[in-house]
Protein backbone atom coordinates (compact mmCIF):
# COMPACT_ATOMS: atom_id res chain seq x y z
CA UNK A 1 0.00 0.00 0.00
CA UNK A 2 2.98 2.63 0.61
CA UNK A 3 4.32 1.60 -2.72
CA UNK A 4 1.07 2.39 -4.44
CA UNK A 5 1.02 5.46 -2.41
CA UNK A 6 4.36 6.59 -3.30
CA UNK A 7 3.33 5.97 -6.85
CA UNK A 8 0.28 8.04 -6.47
CA UNK A 9 2.08 10.79 -5.16
CA UNK A 10 5.15 10.67 -7.95
CA UNK A 11 2.60 10.49 -10.27
CA UNK A 12 0.17 12.96 -9.31
CA UNK A 13 -2.48 11.47 -10.10
CA UNK A 14 -5.27 13.50 -8.54
CA UNK A 15 -4.06 16.30 -10.40
CA UNK A 16 -4.41 14.09 -13.46
CA UNK A 17 -7.54 12.98 -12.83
CA UNK A 18 -8.29 16.98 -12.84
CA UNK A 19 -6.57 17.88 -15.88
CA UNK A 20 -8.43 14.75 -17.66
CA UNK A 21 -11.69 16.29 -16.37
CA UNK A 22 -11.54 19.03 -19.11
CA UNK A 23 -10.45 16.61 -21.93
CA UNK A 24 -14.13 14.38 -21.21
CA UNK A 25 -15.82 17.48 -20.84
CA UNK A 26 -14.50 18.63 -24.03
CA UNK A 27 -14.99 15.27 -25.67
CA UNK A 28 -18.96 15.88 -24.68
CA UNK A 29 -18.80 19.50 -26.21
CA UNK A 30 -17.27 18.23 -29.68
CA UNK A 31 -19.00 14.92 -30.10
CA UNK A 32 -21.86 14.38 -32.50
CA UNK A 33 -22.29 10.44 -31.68
CA UNK A 34 -20.99 10.17 -28.07
CA UNK A 35 -18.77 6.52 -28.04
CA UNK A 36 -18.71 5.50 -24.11
CA UNK A 37 -15.11 3.36 -25.69
CA UNK A 38 -13.66 6.53 -26.82
CA UNK A 39 -14.42 8.35 -23.55
CA UNK A 40 -12.70 5.76 -21.57
CA UNK A 41 -9.85 5.51 -23.84
CA UNK A 42 -9.39 9.75 -23.38
CA UNK A 43 -9.64 9.14 -19.50
CA UNK A 44 -7.41 6.06 -18.75
CA UNK A 45 -4.86 7.34 -21.69
CA UNK A 46 -5.11 10.76 -20.58
CA UNK A 47 -4.69 10.15 -17.33
CA UNK A 48 -1.39 7.57 -17.81
CA UNK A 49 0.32 10.57 -20.29
CA UNK A 50 -0.57 13.29 -18.12
CA UNK A 51 1.01 11.31 -14.94
CA UNK A 52 3.86 10.29 -16.57
CA UNK A 53 4.69 13.81 -17.94
CA UNK A 54 4.09 14.78 -13.97
CA UNK A 55 6.82 11.95 -13.30
CA UNK A 56 9.59 13.37 -15.77
CA UNK A 57 8.65 16.70 -14.18
CA UNK A 58 9.64 15.37 -10.60
CA UNK A 59 12.85 13.31 -11.87
CA UNK A 60 14.73 16.41 -13.75
CA UNK A 61 13.83 18.41 -10.41
CA UNK A 62 14.58 15.80 -7.89
CA UNK A 63 16.98 18.10 -6.03
CA UNK A 64 15.63 21.55 -6.36
CA UNK A 65 12.62 19.51 -4.89
CA UNK A 66 14.43 18.90 -1.79
CA UNK A 67 14.67 22.72 -1.34
CA UNK A 68 10.98 23.31 -1.43
CA UNK A 69 8.84 22.60 1.69
CA UNK A 70 5.94 21.84 -0.42
CA UNK A 71 7.81 19.50 -2.54
CA UNK A 72 10.60 17.93 0.06
CA UNK A 73 8.52 15.17 0.67
CA UNK A 74 8.05 13.37 -2.26
CA UNK A 75 9.61 9.69 -2.98
CA UNK A 76 12.33 11.29 -4.73
CA UNK A 77 13.53 13.92 -2.30
CA UNK A 78 13.13 11.43 0.50
CA UNK A 79 14.53 8.15 -1.18
CA UNK A 80 11.34 6.33 -1.22
CA UNK A 81 11.48 5.71 -4.96
CA UNK A 82 15.08 5.19 -6.57
CA UNK A 83 15.49 7.64 -10.07
CA UNK A 84 15.80 4.31 -12.11
CA UNK A 85 12.56 3.19 -10.66
CA UNK A 86 11.06 6.67 -11.44
CA UNK A 87 12.30 6.42 -15.12
CA UNK A 88 10.96 2.94 -15.93
CA UNK A 89 7.74 3.86 -13.91
CA UNK A 90 7.33 7.69 -16.39
CA UNK A 91 8.26 5.56 -19.06
CA UNK A 92 5.91 2.82 -18.76
CA UNK A 93 2.90 5.04 -17.98
CA UNK A 94 4.04 7.34 -20.52
CA UNK A 95 4.42 4.57 -23.55
CA UNK A 96 0.74 2.88 -22.50
CA UNK A 97 -0.79 6.60 -22.39
CA UNK A 98 0.59 7.18 -26.00
CA UNK A 99 -0.15 3.56 -27.04
CA UNK A 100 -4.02 3.79 -25.67
CA UNK A 101 -4.60 7.24 -27.11
CA UNK A 102 -3.25 6.71 -30.69
CA UNK A 103 -4.80 3.03 -30.76
CA UNK A 104 -8.57 3.37 -29.38
CA UNK A 105 -8.77 6.75 -30.13
CA UNK A 106 -7.27 7.86 -33.59
CA UNK A 107 -3.19 8.56 -34.43
CA UNK A 108 -3.97 12.77 -34.20
CA UNK A 109 -4.71 11.93 -30.30
CA UNK A 110 -1.55 9.95 -29.99
CA UNK A 111 0.66 12.90 -31.60
CA UNK A 112 -0.96 15.93 -29.42
CA UNK A 113 -0.61 13.40 -26.22
CA UNK A 114 2.93 12.87 -26.95
CA UNK A 115 3.56 16.61 -27.60
CA UNK A 116 2.27 17.41 -24.53
CA UNK A 117 4.55 15.18 -22.57
CA UNK A 118 7.81 16.19 -24.57
CA UNK A 119 6.84 19.85 -23.86
CA UNK A 120 6.19 20.01 -20.57
CA UNK A 121 8.81 17.59 -19.29
CA UNK A 122 11.71 18.67 -21.99
CA UNK A 123 10.87 22.59 -22.61
CA UNK A 124 9.04 24.15 -19.68
CA UNK A 125 10.68 22.59 -16.71
CA UNK A 126 14.07 23.41 -17.58
CA UNK A 127 13.28 27.13 -18.80
CA UNK A 128 11.32 27.43 -14.64
CA UNK A 129 14.87 28.75 -13.63
CA UNK A 130 15.54 30.95 -16.55
CA UNK A 131 12.80 32.90 -17.57
CA UNK A 132 9.06 33.49 -16.81
CA UNK A 133 8.49 33.29 -20.09
CA UNK A 134 8.61 29.60 -18.75
CA UNK A 135 4.94 30.27 -17.77
CA UNK A 136 3.85 30.92 -21.30
CA UNK A 137 5.77 28.28 -22.89
CA UNK A 138 3.79 25.86 -20.38
CA UNK A 139 0.70 27.29 -21.08
CA UNK A 140 0.50 24.99 -24.59
CA UNK A 141 0.83 21.33 -23.08
CA UNK A 142 -1.70 22.56 -20.25
CA UNK A 143 -3.97 23.51 -22.70
CA UNK A 144 -3.76 20.30 -25.07
CA UNK A 145 -6.35 17.95 -23.02
CA UNK A 146 -9.30 19.91 -23.67
CA UNK A 147 -7.87 20.24 -27.43
CA UNK A 148 -7.25 16.31 -27.30
CA UNK A 149 -11.03 16.32 -26.11
CA UNK A 150 -12.38 17.53 -29.59
CA UNK A 151 -9.88 15.70 -31.53
CA UNK A 152 -11.28 12.37 -30.09
CA UNK A 153 -14.72 13.24 -31.68
CA UNK A 154 -13.31 13.37 -35.24
CA UNK A 155 -12.62 10.07 -36.68
CA UNK A 156 -9.71 8.57 -39.58
CA UNK A 157 -6.70 10.51 -38.77
CA UNK A 158 -8.22 12.78 -36.24
CA UNK A 159 -8.40 16.26 -37.46
CA UNK A 160 -8.10 19.59 -35.51
CA UNK A 161 -11.12 21.47 -35.62
CA UNK A 162 -12.27 25.63 -34.96
CA UNK A 163 -14.06 23.86 -31.75
CA UNK A 164 -10.80 22.08 -30.40
CA UNK A 165 -8.71 25.72 -30.93
CA UNK A 166 -11.45 27.32 -29.06
CA UNK A 167 -11.21 24.80 -26.12
CA UNK A 168 -7.54 25.34 -26.65
CA UNK A 169 -7.72 29.56 -26.48
CA UNK A 170 -10.01 29.54 -23.12
CA UNK A 171 -7.91 26.97 -21.52
CA UNK A 172 -4.46 28.86 -22.69
CA UNK A 173 -5.40 32.17 -21.30
CA UNK A 174 -6.94 30.73 -17.90
CA UNK A 175 -3.84 28.95 -16.97
CA UNK A 176 -2.24 32.87 -16.35
CA UNK A 177 -4.15 34.22 -13.35
CA UNK A 178 -4.59 30.36 -12.07
CA UNK A 179 -0.89 29.18 -12.26
CA UNK A 180 0.19 32.86 -11.22
CA UNK A 181 -2.38 32.91 -8.29
CA UNK A 182 -0.51 29.32 -7.07
CA UNK A 183 2.87 30.94 -7.75
CA UNK A 184 2.13 33.95 -5.49
CA UNK A 185 1.58 31.80 -2.68
CA UNK A 186 4.65 29.64 -2.99
CA UNK A 187 6.52 32.40 -4.03
CA UNK A 188 9.11 32.11 -1.05
CA UNK A 189 9.33 28.34 -1.86
CA UNK A 190 10.21 29.03 -5.76
CA UNK A 191 12.79 31.58 -4.70
CA UNK A 192 14.55 29.04 -3.00
CA UNK A 193 14.76 25.95 -5.70
CA UNK A 194 15.80 29.57 -8.22
CA UNK A 195 12.18 29.19 -10.14
CA UNK A 196 11.61 32.37 -11.71
CA UNK A 197 7.12 32.00 -12.00
CA UNK A 198 5.63 35.42 -11.65
CA UNK A 199 5.96 37.80 -14.42
CA UNK A 200 7.47 40.78 -12.75
CA UNK A 201 11.29 41.04 -11.43
CA UNK A 202 9.72 42.17 -8.13
CA UNK A 203 7.94 38.66 -7.46
CA UNK A 204 4.73 39.60 -5.51
CA UNK A 205 4.10 43.50 -6.44
CA UNK A 206 1.37 45.45 -8.43
CA UNK A 207 3.03 44.96 -11.69
CA UNK A 208 2.53 41.12 -11.29
CA UNK A 209 -1.04 41.87 -10.03
CA UNK A 210 -1.57 44.22 -12.58
CA UNK A 211 -0.70 41.26 -15.81
CA UNK A 212 -3.11 38.78 -13.20
CA UNK A 213 -6.03 40.99 -14.08
CA UNK A 214 -5.11 42.07 -17.80
CA UNK A 215 -5.21 38.06 -18.89
CA UNK A 216 -8.07 37.98 -16.26
CA UNK A 217 -9.90 40.39 -18.29
CA UNK A 218 -8.89 39.00 -21.57
CA UNK A 219 -10.64 35.22 -20.71
CA UNK A 220 -13.69 37.06 -20.38
CA UNK A 221 -14.14 37.42 -24.84
CA UNK A 222 -12.29 34.80 -25.70
CA UNK A 223 -14.44 32.20 -23.03
CA UNK A 224 -17.45 33.93 -25.51
CA UNK A 225 -16.15 32.91 -28.53
CA UNK A 226 -17.84 29.04 -28.46
CA UNK A 227 -20.90 30.78 -27.99
CA UNK A 228 -20.46 33.37 -30.90
CA UNK A 229 -19.03 30.50 -33.44
CA UNK A 230 -22.23 29.09 -32.51
CA UNK A 231 -20.78 25.86 -30.78
CA UNK A 232 -23.24 26.82 -27.98
CA UNK A 233 -26.29 29.16 -27.07
CA UNK A 234 -27.31 32.04 -24.87
CA UNK A 235 -27.24 30.83 -21.25
CA UNK A 236 -24.02 29.43 -21.46
CA UNK A 237 -22.81 33.26 -22.64
CA UNK A 238 -24.45 34.37 -19.47
CA UNK A 239 -22.84 31.58 -17.17
CA UNK A 240 -19.35 32.86 -19.18
CA UNK A 241 -19.77 36.05 -18.02
CA UNK A 242 -20.92 36.08 -14.45
CA UNK A 243 -18.50 33.27 -13.90
CA UNK A 244 -15.94 35.90 -15.41
CA UNK A 245 -17.33 38.67 -13.84
CA UNK A 246 -16.64 37.25 -10.58
CA UNK A 247 -13.01 35.63 -11.45
CA UNK A 248 -12.18 39.18 -12.60
CA UNK A 249 -13.22 40.62 -9.14
CA UNK A 250 -10.85 37.78 -7.47
CA UNK A 251 -7.96 39.51 -9.49
CA UNK A 252 -8.82 42.92 -8.75
CA UNK A 253 -8.89 42.19 -4.81
CA UNK A 254 -4.88 40.64 -5.39
CA UNK A 255 -4.19 44.18 -7.50
CA UNK A 256 -5.30 46.25 -4.23
CA UNK A 257 -4.23 44.25 -1.74
CA UNK A 258 -1.13 42.43 -2.66
CA UNK A 259 -2.27 39.69 0.07
CA UNK A 260 -1.56 36.16 0.19
CA UNK A 261 -5.25 35.97 1.29
CA UNK A 262 -6.67 37.16 -2.09
CA UNK A 263 -4.54 35.16 -4.20
CA UNK A 264 -5.53 31.92 -2.37
CA UNK A 265 -9.18 33.51 -3.05
CA UNK A 266 -8.17 33.68 -6.76
CA UNK A 267 -6.65 29.95 -6.96
CA UNK A 268 -9.44 28.68 -5.41
CA UNK A 269 -11.44 30.46 -7.86
CA UNK A 270 -9.75 29.62 -10.52
CA UNK A 271 -10.34 25.93 -9.85
CA UNK A 272 -14.15 26.49 -10.26
CA UNK A 273 -14.02 29.01 -13.04
CA UNK A 274 -12.57 26.24 -15.84
CA UNK A 275 -15.22 23.38 -15.28
CA UNK A 276 -18.09 25.67 -14.68
CA UNK A 277 -17.47 27.47 -18.06
CA UNK A 278 -16.77 23.73 -19.83
CA UNK A 279 -19.41 22.28 -18.20
CA UNK A 280 -21.72 25.66 -19.27
CA UNK A 281 -20.99 24.38 -22.81
CA UNK A 282 -21.54 21.59 -22.55
CA UNK A 283 -25.08 21.69 -20.52
CA UNK A 284 -26.25 24.07 -23.03
CA UNK A 285 -24.98 22.33 -26.21
CA UNK A 286 -27.50 19.39 -25.00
Amino acid sequence: MQKLKDYSEFLKLRLASLVVLSSAICYGIAADDFHLHILAALVVGGTLLTGASNGFNEIIEKDLDALMDRTKNRPLPTFKMSETEAWIVAGIFGAAGIGILGYFINPMSGILGFAAMVLYAAVYTPLKRVTPFAVFVGAFPGSIPPMLGCVAATEGFGEITLISLLMFAVQFIWQFPHFWSIAWRVNEDYLRAGFKMLPSPGGCDKASAFQIVVYTIGLIPVSALPVFFGFTGVISLVIVLLAGVMFLKLAIDLYRTLSAEAAKRLMFGSFFYLPLVQLAYLIDKI
